[in-house]
């Protein structure tokens, strides 16, 4: 899988977890996806934050809680714009809310920390040095990101103004870009062929994430955004996670084109894992 080196405005480019305790989730994410792990924060800064990566390729990072956050482990989803700044005041009108204003992160780049009108929260990555997720849709990588939502109807249209996503497929929907699929094309020639003999729907190219309606029955689960890493075996990684001290939520289970599991780090951050298994695409 080639490296990536950048996005296109609106599409997902980067996650990291914030933990109570990073240099403590360190083993976990090591032991469970192999990554290498280097703190890239000056020892004065009073923070941490560890990279990990894959044959040198950055992957995704554990740090420590921002000030002010709530004190509890969670994954982020950072989406890449041309401009934090204009995309903050695009978010307040269209009924969101601008959890922490956009700032600059020495020369990395500019971010701001959104929620849509749900309460649903994001971040929002304008690239200076860091230019995202190098290594992605292979084990132990980012492979897709979801918008868990009571409000379909109203995730649509905030994001729509926002980021000019469209929605693809009934029931299960996904978020698409209009013209992402044209520039995978551009950097994988072939790869729209490819998705169709394969089976893929029209426009699945232009697949951003997902869109994951929660169930009418369920009052707890707050909207959010989820994070998912592709592994090549399910069934190796959720039995390995209890010896690492996380615990399987939910899973091995069978899904549409994969088999998944929900797993809980230590400090409690929840993700999930996914195995491409062509026999399900039918599912």
């Amino acid at each position: 899988m080639p490296e990536r080196d950048g996005y296109i405005p609106g599409v997902p480019c980067w996650i990291d977890t914030s933990q109570p305790d990073p240099g403590s989730a360190l083993a976990f994410y090591r032991g469970l996806f192999g990554w290498e792990l280097e703190d890239v924060m000056p020892p004065e800064a009073g923070v941490r934050y560890f990279v990990g990566r894959i044959r040198g390729g950055d992957v995704a990072a554990v740090g420590s809680i921002p000030g002010g956050a709530p004190p509890m482990a969670r994954w982020n989803t950072y989406i890449w714009v041309d401009s934090a700044d204009a995309t903050a005041a695009k978010a307040r009108a269209a009924g969101g809310r601008v959890a922490m204003e956009p700032f600059d992160i020495m020369g990395a780049g500019r971010m701001a920390v959104l929620a849509d009108p749900e309460g649903a929260v994001f971040c929002v990555w304008e690239a200076g040095d860091h230019r995202g997720a190098k290594v992605v849709n292979e084990h132990g990588a980012l492979v897709f990101n979801g918008l868990a939502t009571r409000d379909p109807e109203g995730a649509k249209a905030f994001y729509g103004d926002v980021f000019g996503w469209a929605t693809l497929g009934q029931p299960a929907l996904m978020w698409t870009l209009p013209g992402y699929g044209d520039h995978l094309e551009e950097r994988t020639p072939g790869l729209r062929e490819r998705m169709g003999q394969m089976g893929a729907p029209d426009g699945f190219i232009d697949v951003v994430a997902a869109l994951n309606p929660i169930a009418g029955d369920d009052t707890a689960t707050p909207a959010h955004w989820s994070v998912t890493f592709a592994v090549d075996d399910v069934a190796a990684t959720t039995a390995a996670v209890p010896g690492l001290g996380g615990e399987v939520v939910a899973g091995p289970f069978d899904a549409p084109w994969t088999r998944m599991a929900v797993i809980k780090d230590p400090q409690g951050a929840t993700f999930i894992a996914s195995q491409f298994v062509l026999d399900n695409r039918d599912l």
